[in-house]
Parts: structure tokens; sequence; C-alpha cells
């Protein structure tokens, strides 16, 4: 498949990028500097910002679907907790005006519910520092689900903990829960997320639901 990839120079973007590639799919890589961007062969550099309706428009043109792995970022080393918000509004409104319909978006694991009824977010123990990012990550889920603009999304709530490691292959899939393996922690490594997404990619098993992975 010809692939857009946003937020390709993160953790889990650049994984994303690897694992999409050792399968021979086509992937352009969206960001705003092209030259600070150091791309494996194959690889197609565009500038472009996902916020940017504009942008997206013209630079998914041809593709077969968009991959956003955007995150908050930083300006000044200050976290930039809306811009997960105004990256996914950009894509949709974006996407509405092309051809493309696919969209897979990774976001955060603090709007899963850890109880009936209770996401992680509204937990007494959840962070506060941590809290305005979840809040985002959060919103960014309800424009999603809204679907206004009609599109085939698919959305990806890594474990509590998603750090690099192995690639074993061995995961789950699930819901609106977060997953919990045998010993009590909620988990995955970069390289088993990145092979859930690509597998959404190419089997479209969960169009127009949120997913979580763990082991």
């Amino acid at each position: 498949m010809k692939v857009a990839l946003f937020g390709a120079k993160g953790m889990i973007g650049s994984e994303i990028l690897k694992e999409a590639l050792s399968r021979k799919h086509e992937v352009t890589v969206v960001v705003r500097d092209p030259k600070s961007f150091a791309a494996p062969a194959r690889v197609k550099v565009v500038a472009g910002d996902a916020s940017n309706p504009a942008d997206v428009a013209r630079v998914v043109a041809g593709h077969d679907a968009v991959i956003s792995a955007v995150g908050p970022g930083r300006n000044n080393s200050t976290p930039q907790p809306l811009n997960i918000v105004q990256a996914t509004k950009g894509l949709q409104q974006g996407l509405a005006t092309t051809a493309v319909k696919r969209l897979l978006i990774v976001g955060g694991a603090s709007s899963l519910e850890v109880a009936p009824g209770l996401q992680l977010l509204d937990s007494p123990q959840f962070p506060d520092e941590y809290r305005p990012e979840a809040l985002a990550a959060r919103q960014a889920l309800e424009v999603v689900k809204d679907n206004l603009v009609d599109l085939d999304w698919t959305f990806f709530s890594p474990s509590l903990v998603i750090e690099p490691g192995e690639r074993t292959g061995q995961f789950r899939i699930g819901g609106e829960q977060l997953l919990f393996d045998g010993n009590g922690q909620s988990r995955i490594t970069v390289e088993d997320f990145a092979i859930a997404i690509i597998d959404e990619l190419e089997k479209s098993e969960n169009v127009g639901r949120r997913v979580t992975i763990g082991y």
C-alpha cells in the first residue's frame, strides 16, 4: 500500500515506519522540515503540517491510507498537549477533500477504563503533571469518534507502559479497557505496538473502533 505517515520522528512513529517498510509498503513521511529527517531507503519525505487541512490534502493525494503518530511535541522545551487535537482535526478536514478515507491514529492510554465507567485519567492516582497531555489525548479520541467527515478510522491506545523492547508478535487486542498481563502489569513494546498497527492497515478488522494493545 501507499501510506502517508505523520509523526515518523517520534519513538512510536519511527517504529511504525520500520515495520511498514519491512512489509514492503510504500511510505511517504510528512514532516514540517524535511531537512530534519534522515530518510531510510525507499522513503519519500515531504513538507507538511498535520494541523493544516490544505497541507494534508496536498500530501496524501494518491495514497491508500494515512497513519498519524503525532504527539504533543514541545515549543522551547514546553509541552504542547493540544498539538494532538489540532493535528486530528487537521487530518480529518484535509482528508475530507480527498479520495483517501482510511485513517489510523495513535493515541494515549489515559482514556481507557480501569474499572467499569472509570477511565484511567479520572482515577485518583493519575499524576497531575500528565493531566494536560492526557486530557488532550482524550479530546482527540472524541474528535475521531464524532467522525464528522465519514472516514474509515481506527484509533490505537497503547498499554500503560510502552517502551522499546522485543518484537515478539505475541500480544492481545482489546477495546475500551486497559489490558493487564498475568503479573498485573499493563505494558507493550513499541515494536509489537507497530506490528498491531500495520496488521490493521493490511486487514482493516477494526474500522470505526478504538483498540488497545497489550500483553
